[in-house]
C-alpha cells in the first residue's frame, strides 16, 4: 500500500492507497467493461439525443466534447470513483504544496510555480519560490528586449539576427514546439534554429548560411555536462570563433547559457551575468516556460511569453480547483486509463488541425512517455497492469492521407484527440471551413462508421461491400479553442501535463523521474573510446555489440 500525507486543518493525516487491482472501482470497471462491450455509440446516441451536448466541459478557454467515447454515465461514475480511491485530490494538493512527490529523486514537482503570477505563494522547503521565478523572468525579459531592439551587439558591432538554441530532450522539444506553434507572433526579421542531435548533420544544417557575427547561441544544459548538448556547444564555439577571427573574447558576445553550473559556464567563456538559471524541482520535459524558453521569449517578445504563462496558470488553477466531474485534465486522464487498461488500447493519436502545431505531437511524446513509461510503483513494486500509452500524431489533414486508414479500418483500437480552432490566424478563402469540416467529419466517421446495408444502398457490388464497411465505435475527444494564441498554447500544454499527472496517480507511478534514459547513455560513454581508439581495443560486450563495433571501425 502507498501512504500520502495531506493536511486537514492543522493536522497531517495519512491516506492509505490500496494497490490498483484491489481498489473497488478498478474491479467494478472490469466488470462494467464486459457488460458494455457490445454497446455501440450509435445506440448510446440514439438512446440519449442530448448526449452530444451533455458530455461536454468548457473551462479555461477549452471546450471538450467527450461524447464520442465508449462510455456511459456509469463508466464516468466509476472512473471518478477510481480517481478518489487513487488519492488524486490529495496528490494534487501535495504537488501544489511543494511536497516531494517525485519519490525516487526526493524532489518537489513545481512546474506550476513557473507560471504563477507575482504575489502568489508556492513553497519549496518553506521558501516561497515565486519571487525567484519572476526574478529570472525579468532578467530574461531584459535580455530578450536588448536582442530584439538591437542594443545587444556582437563582437564585431553587428546586431544579432540569428538565434540558435542548443539543447536536447526538454531543452529542445519545448522550445522547438513553441517556436513553431507561435511562429505567427515571432519577430520575422530574425532567424531561429535549433540543434539537438549529436549527429553532426543537425549542427551543419542549423548554421548553414548564417553569419557568425550576427549569430547568438543559447546553450541549454542544467549541469553543462550533457554529452550531446556540450558536444554541439563546443562545435558551435569553434564555428563561431572561426568566423570571428579566433578571439576567445568573442564567446561572451555570442553565447549565453541556461544552466545552474556557473563554474562550467565561465570555463566555456560565457559571462555568468548572461546565465539564466532554473531549479531541480523543474523536470526537463516540464521546463519550456522556464529559462529554457529563452529562445521563445526572444522570438515572440516578453509580453507574448507572459501571455503564454497566463494560459498555463489558468489551466493549472482549473485542474487544482474544479470538481473532477467538470475537470478537463481529470476526465481526459481517466478516459485514457479506461482505454489503456480495460480495452487494451496501446496508443493515443493526437491530431491537431492547425499547421502551427505540427511539432505538438512530438512534444507530447516526451511529456507522456518519459513521464509514465514506468514498470514499478511509487513503492518499487512491479506493476501488474499497463501504464503509459504510446502517443503519436501529425497535423490534419495530412494524416488523413497516410495513417487514418489504420484508425478507421485497422484491427487496433486507437483513441484520438482532435484539436481544432474556431478562428484561423491566416484567413484564406474557404481553407479554414474545409479544415474544420474534416475535424468534425473524422470524429463522426470514427464513432458511427458505415454499415454493410448503407454501403449496399450506394450501389456497391456485393464483392466490394466488405472493403468499404466502416465498423465505427472508435473513440475520440474533440478539443475546440477560439484561436491559437500564446495563452491558448499555454492552456493546451498544461492540459496535457495534468492529464499525465492524473494517469500517473491512478497507476501509482512516479511521473517525474526518468531513469530509463540513463543506461544507454552510460554504455555509450564506454563505447566512444572503443570506436575512436588508434589501436584495436579489447572488447567485452556481447557478441553482437562487439561485432558491430569492429565492423564500424573497419569502415569509418
Amino acid at each position: 500500500m502507498i501512504l500520502f500525507d495531506f493536511e486537514i486543518g492543522s493536522s497531517v493525516m495519512p491516506t492509505i492507497i490500496a494497490p490498483l487491482r484491489q481498489r473497488p472501482a478498478w474491479n467494478a470497471l472490469a466488470a462494467h467493461r464486459k457488460s458494455i462491450s457490445g454497446t455501440t455509440m450509435k445506440k448510446l446516441f440514439a438512446d440519449d439525443p442530448a448526449r452530444g451536448q451533455r458530455l461536454t466541459v468548457e473551462a479555461a478557454g477549452v471546450y471538450l466534447d467527450y461524447s464520442k467515447n465508449r462510455v456511459t454515465d456509469e463508466t464516468i461514475r466509476l472512473l471518478l470513483q477510481l480517481a478518489g480511491e487513487s488519492g488524486l485530490r490529495e496528490r494534487i494538493d501535495a504537488m501544489f504544496r511543494g511536497e516531494k512527490i517525485n519519490v525516487s529523486e526526493n524532489r518537489s514537482v513545481l512546474h506550476v510555480a513557473l507560471r504563477a503570477p507575482k504575489g502568489a505563494t508556492i513553497l519549496h522547503d518553506g521558501r516561497n519560490v515565486v519571487p525567484d521565478v519572476h526574478e529570472v523572468l525579468d532578467k530574461m525579459a531584459a535580455f530578450a528586449g536588448r536582442i530584439r531592439s538591437g542594443d545587444w551587439k556582437g563582437h564585431t558591432g553587428k546586431r544579432i539576427r540569428n538565434v540558435v538554441n542548443v539543447g536536447i530532450g526538454g531543452s529542445d522539444l519545448g522550445p522547438v514546439m513553441a517556436y513553431e506553434a507561435l511562429r505567427f507572433y515571432t519577430e520575422r526579421a530574425m532567424t531561429f534554429r535549433f540543434v539537438s542531435n549529436v549527429d553532426g548533420t543537425d549542427f551543419a544544417e542549423a548554421v548553414h548560411g548564417l553569419d557568425a557575427a550576427e549569430t547568438l547561441f543559447i546553450i541549454s544544459s542544467k549541469t553543462f555536462t550533457t554529452l550531446e548538448t556540450m558536444t554541439n556547444a563546443h562545435t558551435a564555439r569553434a564555428w563561431s570563433l572561426a568566423g570571428l577571427g579566433g578571439d576567445a573574447k568573442a564567446v561572451a558576445k555570442h553565447f549565453v547559457a541556461v544552466s545552474t553550473n556557473a563554474a562550467k559556464v565561465s570555463e566555456f567563456g560565457i559571462d555568468t551575468a548572461n546565465m539564466f538559471g532554473f531549479w531541480d524541482w523543474v523536470g526537463g520535459r516540464y521546463s519550456m516556460d522556464s529559462a529554457i524558453g529563452l529562445s521563445t521569449m526572444i522570438a515572440v517578445g516578453p509580453d507574448r511569453f507572459r501571455e503564454m504563462l497566463a494560459g498555463f496558470h489558468e489551466m493549472d488553477e482549473h485542474f487544482r480547483t474544479a470538481p473532477f466531474e467538470r475537470n478537463l485534465p481529470v476526465l481526459m486522464g481517466l478516459l485514457s486509463v479506461w482505454y489503456n487498461d480495460f480495452w487494451d488500447a496501446q496508443t493515443v493519436a493526437v491530431l491537431p488541425y492547425e499547421q502551427y502545431l505540427k511539432r505538438f505531437p512530438a512534444y507530447l511524446q516526451q511529456l507522456t512517455m518519459e513521464s509514465n513509461g514506468k514498470h514499478v510503483t511509487l513503492g518499487g513494486q512491479r506493476v501488474d497492469y499497463d501504464t503509459g500509452a504510446i502517443y503519436w500524431g501529425e497535423p490534419g489533414t495530412n494524416g488523413q492521407h497516410s495513417f487514418y486508414q489504420l484508425i478507421h479500418q485497422g484491427t487496433r483500437l486507437i483513441p484520438c484527440d482532435f484539436i481544432g480552432f474556431a478562428k484561423t490566424l491566416n484567413p484564406l478563402g474557404a481553407h479554414h471551413d474545409i479544415l474544420m469540416s474534416n475535424v468534425f467529419a473524422q470524429a463522426e466517421a470514427l464513432a458511427f462508421g458505415k454499415t454493410p446495408d448503407e454501403v449496399k444502398a450506394e450501389g456497391t457490388p456485393d464483392w466490394l461491400v466488405p472493403h468499404r464497411v466502416f465498423e465505427g465505435n472508435r473513440p475520440s475527444n474533440v478539443l475546440l479553442l477560439d484561436k491559437l494564441t500564446p495563452a491558448a498554447l499555454g492552456r493546451l500544454v498544461s492540459l496535457y501535463e495534468m492529464v499525465v499527472f492524473t494517469q500517473g496517480t491512478v497507476w501509482s507511478i512516479d511521473s517525474f523521474d526518468q531513469w530509463g534514459v540513463e543506461l544507454g547513455k552510460v554504455l555509450a560513454q564506454r563505447i566512444i573510446p572503443e570506436l575512436s581508439s588508434a589501436t584495436e581495443p579489447a572488447l567485452a560486450h556481447d557478441s553482437s555489440t562487439n561485432a558491430l563495433i569492429r565492423r564500424y571501425r573497419q569502415h569509418r
